[in-house]
């Protein structure tokens, strides 16, 4: 089977050397596993089963499948193509090892006893059984814990099964530890089946979401991709901007949003723009660190735009029982923001830079406008999932449906048009790219198992709230450095399944609405995709520019820096719930709008002094200036409350301060604008 770990269908061939397409390509396999690629009838094989996976969710969308059922079947799927497609060892790549063989029929007869086998088995359903489970159960348990442990190894590296073998030791051994944190301790008798049997452990939420959404999602993105969305996107995204060199910085911006909101990769998003934008960006004046930290944020931006989002986003709506088009419609505001942040930083490094003469050549063919007559229906990607939703029908059949569409509108063009071969390719690719995130799902319902039965979450939550001294500030501080440093080492998905369940609670016990507090930590988590060790953004980018990764990632985090201070508004401002809009008692449109306006002018601010640019080059007074006006405005309620009043209204202060500092811009001489 072909790798779907290769370079996006959007990289043309020959846009990166033999040298740079295998360090990107290895950097992507960090991500999404090193996978094999099987020819002949193994190839075949691999082919029919990721198919088989597709079609099976397909149905279970259209019809009613047993929710038992679904999850045993999704993971049943996730495990036999991981082994199958994903090698022990990268030099056992593009061979099917005996060990491979062995461990496929363990997954599979794992699959038919929790399916079949345990009803057979025992006196009554296995299920019923969790209580007094029998030896076969037990067996049978510890397979699929340790088969669990080694897909999510192989699909997206070794950090995370640790991480779930040291929560597994905790379950076992948390009696010998010393207050606060220990607990009775169990044994294998009564944590096995927790994990294994019921629906609270690896079968738990993040499964359930992972079989009945998220892998409806990625072969909706695999579709998208191969009818040409993307590529489409990115040309537009030039033409839209000028098609000059000197506008790459704002076709990173434009492109990445709408190459992120159907796919939701972050490192996808990156590759396709970097291999296009960088050429250009260095005839600019970028410096390859700077390019490399501007493609790393754009493919960031994926990760929280709508409709898509990241995989996270869907176990939001089903942790808080709320419907997926609430998680959309809290996403777009901080979403804008995010990009228009990104948007003023890209204008202050053309003003910085200063492009020159020779570096204005135009690079777009065709105009925007050209563009939209012959592939405008590709936008219909971007609402087609919204509006099913807004006509009523459930997350699950809009999905289902807008399939439907792309693949109809698919057929406007020959060289778009989804034939059946191309149309099994995306489906069965779009399943591939569900199997490490399903791992990821049901690894982490181990982590999350453990801390359901040995009260941890709750444990946790009053360590923390303790530690910052009831102060709701502090422990937002708190759960943030939390979030980061679990996202250091696990995926996005992983670290907000992880922190939804330990740091959430805390903010949600001081008074934050419980919607807020998860957005908070999903936001937090997402910054995992530009923080070492686990950057694989900013490393896919430095690969391509040839930069440092790690001067890249820090390039990155100053990208991206100012919109990431905006989610302490959710939690710590009483009217920041306004930029999730959400409406709080006697709040109205105009509370929002001022919201908006305040953060997005704050932001400006923040912008500036991170790029020590605004008309001119800033001196240092000026950038700390700028930083005290860009806090003013974000968080008026915050200052308020440290100082006691001390000083009223301070976001008029700050937006005073800011236009007296920008007036002092217009003093000295100007750069040209790129």
């Amino acid at each position: 089977m072909t790798s779907t770990t290769t370079l996006p269908p959007e990289v043309p061939p020959g846009a990166l050397d033999d040298d740079t397409a295998a360090r990107v390509e290895r950097l992507i396999e960090e991500e999404e596993g090193a996978q094999n690629r099987f020819g002949g009838w193994l190839g075949v094989v691999g082919t029919a089963a990721a198919l088989a996976m597709a079609l099976f969710h397909l149905w279970a969308a259209w019809d009613i499948v047993p929710t038992t059922v679904l999850r045993f079947v999704h993971v049943g799927f996730a495990m036999v193509l991981g082994f199958l497609l994903f090698p022990m060892l990268r030099r056992h790549r593009h061979r099917l090892m005996p060990w491979d063989v062995l461990l496929i029929a363990a997954a599979l007869y794992v699959t038919w006893y929790l399916l079949i086998g345990g009803d057979q088995i025992g006196n009554e359903p296995l299920l019923d059984r969790y209580v007094f489970p029998e030896a076969q159960d037990l067996i049978v348990g510890w397979v699929l814990i340790l088969l669990v442990l080694e897909v999510t190894r192989r699909a997206t590296g070794f950090v995370m099964p640790v991480v779930a073998g040291l929560f597994l030791a905790y379950g076992f051994f948390g009696n010998y530890l010393p207050a606060p944190w220990t607990h009775q301790g169990y044994d294998s008798e009564r944590l096995i089946p927790h994990l294994t049997i019921t629906l609270d452990g690896i079968f738990g939420t993040a499964v359930d979401v992972s079989a009945s959404l998220i892998i409806l999602f990625t072969i909706y993105g695999a579709i998208l991709q191969m009818s040409g969305a993307g590529k489409f996107f990115v040309d537009f995204s030039f033409a839209a901007t000028g098609g000059k060199a000197t506008s790459a910085g704002r076709t990173v911006v434009l492109s990445s949003f709408l190459l992120g909101g159907p796919s939701g990769s972050g490192v996808a998003t990156t590759v396709t723009l970097g291999t296009v934008a960088w050429p250009m960006m260095r005839r600019v004046g970028y410096r390859a660190d700077d390019a490399g930290g501007l493609l790393a944020a754009g493919g960031l931006g994926a990760i929280i735009s709508p409709p898509v989002l990241g995989a996270a986003a869907f176990l939001i709506a089903e942790y808080l029982k709320i419907g997926y088009l609430e998680v959309l419609r809290m996403a777009v505001v901080p979403t804008v923001l995010y990009y228009a942040s990104l948007l003023f930083m890209v204008e202050l490094d053309q003003r910085r830079i200063g492009a020159s003469g020779a570096a204005r050549e135009t690079i777009a063919t065709e105009g925007a406008w050209a563009l939209t007559k012959k592939y405008g229906f590709h936008f219909s990607s971007l609402l087609a999932i919204v509006v099913f939703m807004l006509l009523g029908y459930s997350p699950t059949m809009s999905v289902l449906y807008a399939m439907g569409v792309a693949v109809l509108l698919s057929f406007l063009r020959r060289e778009s048009a989804l034939w059946p071969r191309r149309l099994t390719e995306a489906l069965a690719g779009g399943a591939v790219q569900a199997v490490g995130i399903a791992a990821t799902c049901a690894c982490a319902g181990i982590i999350v198992g453990v801390i359901t039965l040995t009260g941890l979450g709750l444990k946790f939550s009053e360590i923390a709230i303790q530690a910052a001294g009831g102060s709701l500030v502090v422990t937002a501080l708190y759960t943030a450095l939390i979030v980061w440093i679990v996202g250091l080492a696990v995926p996005v998905t992983a670290s907000y399944i992880i922190c939804a369940v330990v740091a959430a609670p805390a903010l949600i016990k001081l008074g934050v609405p419980d919607y807020a507090a998860h957005m908070f930590v999903f936001y937090y988590a997402v910054l995992s995709e530009v923080s070492p060790p686990t950057a694989l953004s900013p490393f896919a980018a430095a690969a391509i520019t040839g930069a440092g990764p790690y001067r890249t990632t820090l390039q990155a985090w100053k990208y991206t820096l100012p919109a990431f201070v905006l989610p302490f508004v959710f939690v710590i401002d009483p009217d920041g719930v306004g930029l999730l809009l959400a409406f709080k008692p006697g709040m109205g449109w105009g509370d929002v709008l001022w919201q908006i306006l305040l953060a997005a002018c704050g932001l400006a601010a923040l912008a500036a002094a991170c790029q020590g640019f605004a008309r001119r080059a800033l001196a240092g007074w000026e950038r700390a200036g700028l930083t005290l006006a860009g806090l003013l405005m974000i968080f008026p309620a915050l200052i308020e409350t440290v100082l006691g009043g001390a000083l009223p209204a301070p976001h008029w202060i700050g937006l005073a301060l800011g236009a007296a500092l920008l007036a002092l811009q217009w003093r000295g001489p100007r750069l040209a604008p790129g």
